[in-house]
């Protein structure tokens, strides 16, 4: 069994005070409701665990009925911080289980083929994430405004979501981060010493953190 936990309980603070950017109309859909859909229509999938704030639970409730969300399991309210939230989703799996897939209910752009192709490559591997080769040059900068290196971006990838792991890798990698943050799942699994594969996503897969970011989102989707 494959369950899906799509994450959306963050404050949205650069989309300004009040806001919650997976609900804000995208086209003719809120934000999350395309990220809903490329998941249901995924044949991988089996089940959905939507993360939400906790003061949008019923709207959350309604989105998915609006949408014919017929693989919903429930719909449980986040915490402070992402990482807590996918714990939310993680509690809230059934015991049949096999393989999860998080991914971020403000990247709306995922298609249901990409996610498919996670799907089958964590039945190989522990976990794999979805990503993007870096083409920019990047520098590191230790302090204020002055450039201590340049990277060497042959190495480097820009990571997304959708993230797959084996259940029993991400549940033991969660249990062992305590305190400690992470940005992302993979880093809870690279720190138990466990192997991440990384997808190359070729399509536009950007979250969305900015007005501008919604209004080029709403220009690919049309």
């Amino acid at each position: 069994m494959t369950t899906a936990i799509i994450v959306a309980a963050g404050k949205s603070e650069r989309m300004g005070a009040g806001t919650d950017k997976a609900f804000l109309s995208l086209v003719n859909k809120p934000v999350v409701a395309w990220s809903l859909l490329a998941f249901e229509r995924c044949p991988e999938i089996d089940r959905i665990i939507l993360v939400v704030r906790k003061d949008q639970l019923i709207a959350s409730k309604a989105v998915c009925q609006m949408f014919g969300i017929s693989k919903l399991q429930t719909i449980v309210a986040g915490g402070a911080r992402r990482q807590d939230s996918v714990q939310a989703g993680l509690d809230a799996c059934d015991i049949d289980t096999r393989y999860v897939v998080v991914h971020d209910g403000a990247r709306p752009c995922v298609t249901s083929d990409l996610v498919g192709e996670v799907v089958k490559a964590v039945k190989r591997s522990p976990a794999v994430t979805v990503g993007r080769k870096v083409t920019d040059t990047i520098k590191r900068v230790e302090k204020g405004s002055t450039v201590s290196a340049t990277e060497d971006r042959d190495k480097l990838w820009a990571v997304q979501t959708p993230q797959a792991f084996q259940v029993k890798v991400i549940k033991a990698a969660y249990k062992a981060l305590g305190k400690q943050n992470v940005t992302d799942d993979c880093q809870a699994v690279e720190l138990t010493g466990e192997t991440v594969k990384i997808l190359e996503s070729r399509l536009p897969n950007f979250k969305i953190t900015t007005v501008e970011d919604l209004q080029i989102a709403g220009a690919l989707l049309k």
